[in-house]
Formats: structure tokens, C-alpha cells, sequence
């Protein structure tokens, strides 16, 4: 097939992209089934699925960075052959990834330039790529100079550029990755404000998100992907979180948790004062940062990804030496001269939800029995005697297997063949179920669906009303004001304010995200 060929017309030719039986395997796995999937030019259209779904897969099969099995592509009516993103940014595909492609010591107008340079005069390029930006900034209101430097814009600025370079390449389709996962509230509205000019000026606006929220305030049209399949199509203006949800899942969803009236906070169980943390490079990491915790209360910390919540998180669990300040966990105080490791942390009665579970809450090549006991070898759960009790060990995983709904049920299967959903499950039945005093929990519902998340969410309050003091770290704001008593905001590394729930918006949180201090904060 010719890299472009006409189909002669017909309801096709009204489509800025098609797509017609797109098939995709990865071995045996087969990520893309039968692709069928229409986006009209001046639209905005969803593509949300539970982790796994094959979202991803798909628009990278569009933007050339995988080939399809078999089916075809269409642009604008014209049969297509993606081998590569060249491929795709010639016939006017563009793509935003996740994580920005931008070298940080370049300008702007050095990054839009990049791969495109051609021709002998290399002044006269440059003086046209800076025109072209400061007419494409002025067009769709992106509000950036060709001059500044990467390194000194904020991360909505950054994104701005790629969008930029993905119309300078000449984009009438362009494709967004989980776009606002790492932008505040207002950096988002603002991302949404540009999408709107994109799609009145005929562009074709591919979301890729799994913020049923974002689906229903900016979209015209959704299509709802489950195990590599599409199961749905839906005009946004006629559907619901609730039926979307239930889409992506195959069941119905509680997608607002259920908080049940309890007790007044106890006492301190947890807390930090005037805590630092300095890398080995010599960078302030953490600074002056002081909180506490109380029992049968979760105190969120809020932020966008990469203001300190790693490190304030490693810290507390023992794997990073604070430099400054001092922790106090059940009576037990930590200060820069103290002997500390996990070990020691968990000794206290802390338990800890890692952000990373591949790193730091599982053995990948072991099975989920021996990843269930991790960190509790010492406990009857292993038997009594010398050795270890393998029916114990088998029992006790089958056990919390059913109560916290691992699939599949099988003791004996590595980590590493179950989802990322279930291997969270794994590791919050082995942390939860150790009757933690205090909870720290990192991004609990990072890479699962939605069904998970109700499902971990649930367990969280119930641990909540049952005394437990947990320290939460999301970048999911919806998240930190759904399960949090109260909300600290890092930003930089510093503690911009402790707000209680009541008071907390996305107003207030976004600008404290953004280093805005707070005055009359909750104690």
C-alpha cells in the first residue's frame, strides 16, 4: 500500500481521523482489538479506559511509534501508512506526551527548532520559526516567548511548547497523554481554555485521561476502552461519570467514597518538627517542614509531582537520613543523629504504602505469598518453629487474597504477571492488615482503575475509623479532598500551609500548589 491512497469519498472524507479493524500484538498479548474509532475536525474527543485498556497503544499506533497488525488509518478521508512519527507529523498528526520532550538549557524557539533546521541559512530559519511562534502564541492564545529559557518556564509554560512545536509541524490532529497530571487546577483550566481555541479553529483534539471529570467538562465525544476492545461511544453531553465508569469497568462504581460522622480526632500519634532533608548533591530537598498526625484522622499532602512528596514520604518510612529537625512516632523520636531504617520505622507500628511498588513494595520474581509476608518474617504468620511454615505462609495469602479481592486468587503466581491494580491490592492487604497504628500511604491509587480505586478508598476510611493515623501523598487532588480531615500543600519543598477540609477548594489548593502562602491556616 502507497503511503496515501484516496478511498473515493463517502462518509470517511468527514472524519479527520478513522480508524477501521486496527489489531495490535505484543507477543501474545494482544493490546488493540478491532479498532473502529471516528474523530470529527473541531472536536474534542475522549479516549479514557482503566490502566492496561490500551489507550496509549492506540495513539501511539497513530503517531507512528508502533505499527498496527492489520485494519487501516484515515486521514481526512485518505488511507494512510504510520511507520513513524515523521510519517504522522507529514500527514499532520501531532502528539503531546505525558512526560514533555524539551531540552531545559534551550530557548523556546531552540526546542521548536529541533529536527527541523533544514536549509543552508540557518539565520533565515530562525527568524522564520520566531515568527511562526509568536504567530501560533497570538493565535491560540499560548502566551510564550521564543526567547525565554525552558528551564526558567513553569510546567503548564513547558506543555504550552510542546503544543506549539506539534502546530508549527503542521498539526490538525493532535493528541494529548494525561495532560493535566501534572498541572495544578488553574494551570489546567488554562490547558482547557487553549484546547477550546484548537477546536474552534478546526483542529481534531484527541484526550487521552482517566479524570472522568475532564471527560465530561471539555469533550464532545467519548470512546470507552476495556481489555484492548472499544465498548462504547457516547456524546458527552448525553452520558454520565456514572455510566462511563461502568463502561471502562464492566460493574457498577461508587466514584464518590462514602464518609461515614466519626469520632473527634485522638491523640498525636505521628508527627514531624521543623524536619530538612539535604541530598548528597547538596540540594535542599525538604525544608523546615513541621506537621502532626492524630489518631482516626488522615492528614493529605497535596502537591504537584516533584515538590518534595518522594522525600517526605522516604524519610518518614526510614529509607532517607533526615539532616534537620526531628520525627516523633508513638513517643519515639527521630533526629539526624538517630540510628534509622525501615526496620526500625516498622518496629514502632508504622506500615507504609511505597509510591512505587515495583521498586519498593514488591519482589517482582517472587510469588504473591512470599511478597505477602515481606517485612513480617518474624511473625506467626510464617508458623512457630525454626522454618518457615509454607502452609501457613500459602494460607495467609489465599486469606487476604479474598478479603481484599486479588485477581486472580492464586497464591503461587509472580507479582510480576498480575496487573498493576492487583498489585497494589497485594501490597495493601500485607501493610493494612498488620493493624498499623499509623499508616503512611504514597499515590495509593497510582496505575489502577477506577474499580480499584473504590475499592482502596474504602479500606482507607475504615482504617481511618478505626483509630489509625494516616499520612496521605497523592498528586490526585480530587483524591486528597475526598479522603483527607485535613490538607497540607507542598511546593519547592516547603510546607505552603495546612488547610482542614472544609475550607479546602481547588481555588485555595491550586494557588497553594503554586507557592501561594495562606494566611488564618488551620493549625
Amino acid at each position: 500500500m502507497t503511503a496515501t491512497e484516496k478511498t473515493g469519498g463517502g462518509a470517511s472524507a468527514s472524519y479527520a481521523l478513522e480508524l477501521k479493524g486496527v489489531n495490535k500484538s505484543f507477543g501474545l498479548i494482544r493490546a488493540n482489538r478491532n479498532i473502529n474509532l471516528a474523530v470529527r475536525p473541531g472536536t474534542i474527543h475522549g479516549i479514557i479506559g482503566e490502566n492496561g485498556a490500551g489507550k496509549s497503544t492506540l495513539m501511539n499506533i497513530v503517531y507512528g511509534m508502533h505499527t498496527r497488525d492489520d485494519g487501516e488509518i484515515l486521514i481526512d478521508g485518505e488511507r494512510v501508512d504510520m511507520r513513524s512519527s515523521a510519517d504522522a507529523i507529514s500527514h499532520g498528526v501531532g502528539m503531546v506526551h505525558q512526560h514533555f520532550m524539551l531540552v531545559p538549557t534551550f530557548t523556546v524557539l531552540e526546542n521548536v527548532m529541533l529536527g527541523t533546521e533544514g536549509g543552508a541559512l540557518l539565520r533565515e530559519g530562525r527568524e522564520a520559526a520566531r515568527a511562526r511562534i509568536v504567530e501560533l502564541s497570538e493565535r491560540y492564545n499560548l502566551a510564550i516567548s521564543p526567547d525565554a529559557l525552558v528551564s526558567d518556564l513553569n510546567v503548564g509554560q513547558r506543555q504550552r511548547v510542546e503544543i506549539i512545536k506539534a502546530l508549527k509541524g503542521g498539526a490538525k490532529i493532535l493528541i494529548l497523554d494525561e495532560p493535566t497530571g501534572v498541572l495544578t487546577p488553574q494551570e489546567a483550566e488554562q490547558l482547557f481554555e487553549v484546547l477550546k481555541v484548537l477546536r474552534d479553529r478546526g483542529v481534531a483534539v484527541l484526550l487521552i485521561t482517566h479524570k472522568l471529570a475532564e471527560i465530561m467538562e471539555i469533550t464532545d465525544a467519548v470512546d470507552i476502552m476495556r481489555q484492548g476492545e472499544i465498548v462504547g461511544h457516547r456524546k458527552t453531553a448525553q452520558t454520565s461519570p456514572a455510566e462511563l465508569a461502568e463502561l471502562m469497568v464492566g460493574r457498577e462504581v461508587l466514584l464518590e467514597v462514602e464518609r461515614t460522622e466519626v469520632s473527634p480526632p485522638g491523640d498525636v500519634r505521628f508527627s514531624a518538627s521543623h524536619l530538612g532533608y539535604t541530598s548528597s548533591q547538596g540540594v535542599v530537598e525538604l525544608d523546615d517542614i513541621s506537621f502532626e498526625v492524630r489518631s482516626g484522622e488522615i492528614l493529605g499532602v497535596a502537591g504537584v509531582s516533584g515538590n518534595g512528596q518522594t522525600q517526605l514520604m522516604e524519610v518518614l518510612a526510614g529509607m532517607r537520613h533526615l539532616t534537620a529537625g526531628a520525627i516523633n512516632i508513638l513517643g519515639t523520636e527521630v533526629t539526624p543523629a538517630s540510628e534509622t531504617n525501615p526496620r526500625i520505622i516498622r518496629d514502632v507500628g508504622v506500615r507504609h504504602i511505597p509510591e512505587d511498588r515495583h521498586t519498593h513494595g514488591l519482589i517482582l520474581h517472587f510469588e504473591a505469598r512470599e511478597n505477602m509476608i515481606l517485612g513480617l518474617q518474624d511473625s506467626d504468620l510464617t508458623g512457630t518453629g525454626l522454618l518457615m511454615d509454607q502452609d501457613a505462609i500459602e494460607a495467609n495469602c489465599r486469606a487476604k487474597m479474598k478479603d481484599y479481592d486479588v485477581r486472580p486468587s492464586e497464591p503461587r503466581h509472580f507479582a510480576k504477571n498480575f496487573s498493576g491494580g492487583n498489585q497494589q491490592k497485594i501490597v495493601i492487604a500485607r501493610e493494612f492488615s498488620a493493624h498499623p497504628v499509623v499508616l503512611l500511604v504514597g499515590q495509593p491509587t497510582r496505575g489502577v482503575d477506577v474499580g480499584a480505586i473504590e475499592f482502596i478508598h474504602k479500606q482507607l476510611l475504615a482504617l481511618r475509623d478505626a483509630g489509625c493515623a494516616i499520612l496521605l501523598v497523592s498528586v490526585e487532588l480530587d483524591e486528597i479532598m475526598s479522603l483527607s480531615d485535613r490538607i497540607m500543600v507542598l511546593c519547592g519543598g516547603k510546607n505552603v500551609g495546612i488547610v482542614s477540609r472544609d475550607e479546602a477548594d481547588r481555588q485555595t489548593l491550586g494557588l497553594m500548589m503554586a507557592g501561594q502562602k495562606r494566611t488564618g491556616e488551620a493549625a
